[in-house]
């Protein structure tokens, strides 16, 4: 492939990683509607639901299962630890440290991944790319926060470092995802499967069972195995590896501003000046951060 034919491949590839942001900025407004249950059961049935679906489109295509989990060990640890840590670490988080605080900090992976893709063959870390995630964090804190202070307490020590753990194992994932290319993205199918055994355990381990209580909790189950606890991640495979990774790590930050914005307008939340201004920080450092890929679609 040449330059120029590589241009408009990168471009579609970064618009099909995106489309990963906007499932996620449906999770909070679907967790909402799942109830009780505990977030490491929630988390084995959503992928066991995308684990299933996989399933049948690879039966439906005539393709054998085994065919696709044929991976290196060092891809399986990969996929698995990116899959499976970073829900592990952010549940752990919640457990020993304020929610705002705890998510505050595990949101720092979109800025990682720009500062991390750096070290990429080929990449190069403009100021714009900086800037443009800086903002977009910036966004975040107040979207979280809602203009308020954030005072971080020495007893959640332990929290706190879960909730940095989390920001960095998917921030190395995606990175890393980009060394092995070379592997379809088919290869998600089995990481699901994984993540949704080891989430059992870890619901074994430390939570109670509670089934969902009514219809609206088990479609929820179901939407978010079909969407953000499952799809995203293969189109977000697939954008991490062919994409601008720098313009995605930046657009990320769109998830929690869409996800307000989602809960607002469905009346589990209120639009507030700060939610305004989140807007336009986060937004402005997506376009700015995407400079490169909008220079290419203009050339």
């Amino acid at each position: 492939m040449t330059a120029d034919q590589a241009k408009p491949h990168r471009t579609r590839a970064t618009l099909i990683g995106a489309t990963a942001v906007l499932m996620w900025s449906t999770l909070a407004l679907l967790t909402t509607l799942t109830g009780t249950v505990p977030p490491f059961q929630l988390t084995a049935m959503a992928f066991g639901v995308a684990t299933g679906l996989i399933l049948v489109v690879w039966t439906a295509r005539g393709q054998s299962p085994l065919g696709h989990l044929r991976l290196a060990p060092r891809v399986w640890l990969l996929g698995v630890a990116g899959l499976f840590g970073y829900h592990f670490f952010y549940f752990m988080a919640l457990r020993n440290a304020p929610p705002v605080d705890a998510g505050l900090i595990a949101y720092l992976w979109p800025l990682l991944i720009v500062v991390f893709s750096a070290l990429l063959p080929g990449e190069r870390l403009r100021w714009w790319h900086l800037a443009g995630a800086l903002a977009g964090l910036a966004g975040t804190v107040l979207l979280v926060t809602g203009g308020g202070r954030v005072s971080f307490q020495a007893q959640y020590a332990l929290g706190y470092a879960m909730a940095g753990a989390c920001a960095l194992t998917w921030s190395i994932y995606s990175v890393l995802s980009r060394r092995f290319a070379h592997v379809p993205t088919n290869a998600v199918g089995g990481f699901c499967a994984a993540t949704a055994a080891l989430a059992a355990l870890a619901h074994l381990a430390f939570e109670t069972t509670v089934w969902p209580a009514d219809t609206t909790a088990w479609l929820a189950i179901l939407a978010l195995g079909l969407g953000p606890v499952g799809a995203s991640f293969f189109t977000w495979d697939h954008g991490v590896k062919h994409g601008d990774i720098q313009t995605l790590g930046a657009a990320s930050y769109a998830a929690p501003l869409l996800s307000t914005l989602l809960l607002i307008a469905f009346g589990k939340g209120e639009a507030t000046p700060s939610v305004v201004l989140a807007c336009g920080l986060i937004v402005g450092g997506a376009v700015l951060a995407s400079r490169d890929m909008l220079r290419r679609r203009r050339s």
